[in-house]
């Protein structure tokens, strides 16, 4: 059984030790989809799922991790970070082994917490070529809003997907 939780912060060092011991397979699934696929170098990978990296966003208050586990085993993840107090976004879902329905259990569970926190939108770009994401946020209620070229951190070109989730209705 998948259970949803918020990370505290051993939850997010271990997140940490579970994300870079993964991506460490470059001809794993998970490191073509996320990483190949936009030619992220593996400097940038490392330090932006370092432990320090996940803690110091934590601290801020304005990211927050929202771990699946079973059997205490993280099996994905996703990541928001406040824009506003009525706008969230979705930094990332991201689910280690394929599995059924933890992707949606993740976002459902954000919804839920966020509603309750008075947020009204949630925002979620994705790459226009990620065909898998795209459809998954749309049977999910989100509605294209904006699509543009956008400059990575590490140098490249990238044409991302803008989405709009109203909870309000």
């Amino acid at each position: 059984m998948i259970t949803i939780k918020k990370a505290d912060e051993e939850g997010t060092r271990i997140l940490s030790k579970k994300l870079l011991s993964l991506l460490e397979d470059k001809s794993s699934k998970l490191y073509q989809d996320n990483i190949t696929k936009f030619g992220i170098p593996d400097e940038y990978v490392k330090r932006a799922f370092s432990e320090n990296t996940l803690l110091k966003a934590t601290e801020t208050g304005k990211s927050t991790f929202y771990l699946a586990l079973e059997d205490k085993e993280i099996v994905g993840f996703a990541q928001i970070i406040q824009q506003d107090a009525k706008t969230i976004e979705l930094d990332r879902i991201i689910v280690f082994f394929p599995r059924k329905g933890i992707g949606t259990q993740l976002l459902k569970e954000i919804i839920q917490d966020q509603k309750q926190n008075g947020v009204k939108n949630i925002i979620v770009a994705t790459g226009k070529e990620e065909d898998h994401a795209r459809q998954f946020y749309e049977k999910n209620g989100s509605k294209q809003v904006d699509e543009k070229i956008i400059d990575t951190p590490w140098g490249n070109k990238l044409t991302i997907i803008i989405y709009n989730l109203n909870l309000e209705n």
